[in-house]
């Protein structure tokens, strides 16, 4: 595909960016001189009103360089939440700080390891003076796993089940019946929290109800987003691995010219842009509005994982010894490709979706 000469400008920013301001450090200029937190924002809530195919740019060069700026729970999972949710009041209130990066947000979603919207448990009965829409508070019960930067997150949404359905909730984050725990993750380039909810006061979202469409929106453009910057991850273990065989010497000449390295990179150099075709069609079906967004995001999920796991072990395997030393990041790709392979669910989960919305029935 052709990039537009702004997305090749905003893709050449990011890199600048990223290669000048390592690890957190890179979230307040990245919101700041670059708007990257609004570019799916519309502009009447202080974004650039961009879309998927931006999101997709910004995600891909995170990925490159295992950033941990909290890009994907703020200004994909709980932005597209406000969004999908079509609550104007909220998203009013609540998107200018987060298209700017002057507040973050998280959505609490998963429990039990599931990002399913039917597999939610937590609940929220009417408070004394809760009302038919988005005024009044409610009391919500429960706990949330994986929540992606909720132990710093500023804007707390959560999802959780009343009696017309899954809903979508605003909960104070210094609420003192809301417990933020941060979690020790094999990846600790991605800050996950758990989250308990003892009777906190929420106040709706979007219509009583209807959490379980928002969520399954939100998945999509999630998944949509994470593929891309698993690409861009396996992309540089690709080139990495690559660099590396080029200089290392064994039976006095460089490994990569052995035949079976070079099958070996071939096979990963496809994968990589396999995965790559999978998540661009994710993105073009998600600005273009179309129907096919749920399978394209499940494919992209599905390859997009399988490949960046795949690669990342190749770089482990072609470094030899070093590559699971703490003095070479060949490791943290590795992690990274294990956390986001489960992240808004595993590849087998995915495929599931795809059948499903295919039509097809397992065997």
């Amino acid at each position: 595909m052709r990039w537009t000469e702004e997305q090749r400008e905003l893709r050449s920013a990011v890199r600048s960016l990223l290669a000048r301001h390592e690890g957190a450090a890179a979230w307040p200029p990245l919101t700041g001189q670059i708007g990257a937190a609004g570019l799916a924002v519309p502009e009447e809530y202080g974004g650039t009103g961009g879309g998927a195919r931006d999101v997709h740019v910004v995600m891909e060069e995170l990925g490159r360089v295992l950033s941990p700026a909290p890009y994907l729970g703020s200004a994909v999972l709980a932005t597209q939440a406000l969004l999908v949710s079509g609550d104007g009041a909220a998203c009013a209130r609540l998107l200018p700080g987060l298209a700017v990066g002057r507040a973050t947000g998280s959505l609490a979603w998963a429990e039990r390891g599931s990002w399913d919207p039917a597999a939610i448990r937590a609940e929220a009965a009417p408070g004394p003076d809760a009302l038919p829409g988005p005024g009044g508070t409610w009391r919500l019960t429960g706990a949330k796993e994986h929540v992606l930067d909720g132990a710093v997150a500023d804007v707390l949404l959560v999802a959780a089940r009343t009696r017309a359905g899954v809903s979508l909730f605003r909960v104070a984050v210094d609420d003192p019946r809301v417990r933020r725990e941060a979690a020790v993750t094999l990846d600790g380039t991605r800050a996950q929290a758990r989250i308990v909810l003892d009777g906190a006061e929420g106040r709706l979202v979007g219509a009583d109800g209807d959490g379980d469409r928002v969520l399954r929106r939100v998945l999509d453009l999630g998944c949509t987003a994470l593929a891309a910057e698993q690409t861009g991850a396996a992309e540089h273990c690709l080139r990495a691995t690559v660099a590396h065989v080029r200089t290392r010497v064994q039976f006095g000449r460089p490994i990569g010219s052995f035949q079976a390295v070079k099958h070996r990179l071939a096979d990963a150099y496809v994968l990589v842009e396999s995965a790559r075709s999978a998540a661009l069609g994710a993105a073009f079906a998600a600005d273009a509005g179309s129907s096919e967004l749920t399978r394209r995001a499940a494919v992209a999920k599905s390859a997009c994982s399988e490949a960046f796991s795949a690669v990342a072990g190749e770089m482990i395997q072609l470094h030899g010894g070093i590559g699971i030393t703490w003095e070479h990041d060949a490791h943290r790709y590795f992690k990274r490709a294990h956390g986001t392979g489960l992240l808004l669910g595993p590849p087998a989960w995915h495929r599931q979706r795809l059948a499903a919305e295919l039509g097809l029935t397992a065997v």
